[in-house]
């Protein structure tokens, strides 16, 4: 059964998951945001809303 010879694809698998571990974490963690949000944004103040129980 040609598909249990580890040969052709190990190095590729290996290789794959190398790449996700090392080098996909820095990657995303150099992703900043644009719209992040400021002081200003956040000055409304939440009003409680009275639920008219029947």
């Amino acid at each position: 059964m040609p598909q249990l010879d580890p040969g052709p694809w190990m190095l590729i698998w290996l290789s794959s998951w190398l790449i996700f571990i090392f080098m996909m974490p820095t990657l995303i963690m150099m992703f900043k945001p644009s719209n992040l949000p400021t002081k200003s944004q956040n000055t409304n103040t939440m009003n409680p809303w009275d639920w008219p129980w029947p």
